[in-house]
Formats: C-alpha cells, sequence, structure tokens
C-alpha cells in the first residue's frame, strides 16, 4: 500500500523526509506501517528486519522503536524483537471512551474555523474514501478515512488534543486492516456525509454529533470483531 507520510502537525501534507535527522524519518515511516496495518498485530518483527526493510542504520530504527514503544504503538519482545500489540476488548473499550470525549469536540472547533479551500479538500477526501469502498479498497479506505479524520482536526487548532487522538488512531488502526480483511468494505459504516453537512452549516453541535456518532460506530465494530475472535 502506498501512502503519504502523516505527522499529527500537519496530518494530511506530510514533510519530505529527506530534509529530516534519520531517526525521524523512520519514526514518519514506522508510525504510517502501524497505523495502516502493514505491521499486524502480535506479528513479531526484528530490529535487523526493520533495518533491511527501510534500508537505514540500526540507530534511527531503534531511536524510532523507543519513541513507539513509549508511545505504546509497539510492545518490546525481546530478543532484538518488537510487535504491534493485539487490541483487547478492555483496551478497545478504553480507547474508544477517549476518542468519543475528543473527537467530536475537536469538530466542534474545527467547524468555526474551517476555511471553504479546506472544506472544499475534505468533501474530496471523503469522495475518494467513497470511491474506495464501492471498490473493496482496504487500504484506500484506511488512507482517506484517517485523512479525513486528521484534516478536521488539524484545523481544529487544538494541537495538544489533536496529538493525543492521533496516537489513540495509532492503537486502533491495525485491529481496523484486520476488520476490514476479514468482513472487506461493503458493511463499513458512514456518518460522513452528516458531519459534511454540519461542518458546511457551521453548526457546531451537528457537527459534534456527527463525530460522536462515527467514531462509536468504528468502536463497536471493532468491538464486535474482537468478541468473535
Amino acid at each position: 500500500m502506498n501512502v503519504d507520510v502523516i505527522t499529527p502537525t500537519n496530518p494530511f501534507l506530510g514533510p519530505e523526509t529527506g530534509k529530516m535527522p534519520a531517526h525521524q524519518a523512520v519514526y514518519e515511516k514506522l508510525r504510517v506501517m502501524i497505523l495502516f496495518g502493514d505491521l499486524a498485530p502480535g506479528q513479531p518483527v526484528t530490529i535487523q528486519g526493520l533495518t533491511d526493510q527501510l534500508n537505514v542504520g540500526m540507530t534511527p530504527v531503534r531511536e524510532a522503536l523507543r519513541r513507539l514503544i513509549a508511545e505504546g504503538a509497539l510492545t518490546h519482545q525481546g530478543n532484538r524483537r518488537v510487535s504491534v500489540p493485539i487490541l483487547t476488548s478492555d483496551c478497545a473499550d478504553e480507547l474508544g471512551f477517549m476518542r468519543k470525549t475528543l473527537e467530536p469536540e475537536l469538530a466542534r472547533r474545527a467547524t468555526l474555523r474551517l476555511t471553504p479551500v479546506a472544506l472544499d479538500a475534505i468533501t474530496a477526501c471523503d469522495d475518494a474514501l467513497n470511491r474506495a469502498i464501492a471498490q473493496g479498497d482496504i487500504g484506500g479506505y484506511l488512507t482517506h478515512n484517517y485523512r479525513f479524520h486528521a484534516m478536521i482536526y488539524d484545523a481544529a487548532d487544538a494541537p495538544i488534543m489533536a496529538a493525543t487522538v492521533d496516537r489513540l488512531w495509532l492503537r486502533f488502526g491495525p485491529s481496523l486492516r484486520v476488520v476490514c480483511g476479514r468482513f472487506g468494505t461493503d458493511s463499513l459504516p458512514d456518518k460522513h456525509q452528516d458531519l459534511l453537512a454540519a461542518l458546511r452549516a457551521r453548526d457546531v453541535d451537528a457537527a459534534a454529533l456527527a463525530m460522536a456518532e462515527d467514531v462509536a460506530q468504528g468502536v463497536e465494530q471493532i468491538c464486535s470483531a474482537l468478541q468473535d475472535s
């Protein structure tokens, strides 16, 4: 799956990794791999394997892994191995509570700050998301769904909350990829049209409600899949 590097400070337009310190560039690449499920939950990978895959030195990989482990996106397994944590039902409930608390507030703030250009870009992103769903394109769905949300949160101008939510997505992303791989894209929930309508109307309460419902649907989908596994 081809994706652009995305960061919490500007989730839609990623930086050029060639202009970054090596450890930061490796960190950005690894977090994208985690976010979109290229590293499967529970599957161990070695530091040497990541070094070879990313064609970088051992030191920047170790530094990037330390950051991701500290953020809870990876766990250390010993013997120079790491893995993406397997999401449990209890953990999903906790993360879901945090998302349902923070993301509606970000939507509320973004509603009053979005420019017409930004709103057009978000709408175009949702159009691409709908095409991915229609085509059964799991990678495209995951990428555009994240971008849709990230563009709204970036517009909220609340960097502390946005960065916190971005870390929560790192915990949800790999499991969402598993769910999509198991059930496909046909039954994926979509509250984005309600949210876009609220954004266009500058209706902060409707935007917050639509975001809360969208997040709740996604969390319930993952929790249901975890209970069935």
